[in-house]
């Protein structure tokens, strides 16, 4: 699953690990995305949705009509 947020646009950061001696090696950040399943009534289906934890609360707050809506904008594709 790649660690994108459909909706928020989150993608992975990223930076060092930094050990005690101060050496760096490369990590990522990856957003803490999940796999959502919602009932979309105006089309009378479901739809899976690739969802940061933010998004998640941000869907139940505004609908997932008006959530859709965004994602659309965006140029994403549910």
């Amino acid at each position: 699953m790649p660690a994108h947020c459909q909706l928020t646009g989150a993608t992975p950061g990223f930076g060092h690990h930094v050990s005690h001696s101060h050496r760096r090696t490369p990590r990522r950040f990856d957003p803490n995305v999940q796999r959502k399943r919602y009932w979309l009534p105006s089309e009378g289906r479901h739809v899976r949705l690739t969802l940061s934890a933010k998004a998640i609360r941000t869907v139940d707050a505004i609908g997932i009509e008006a959530a859709v809506v965004r994602i659309r904008a965006r140029g994403g594709k549910v």
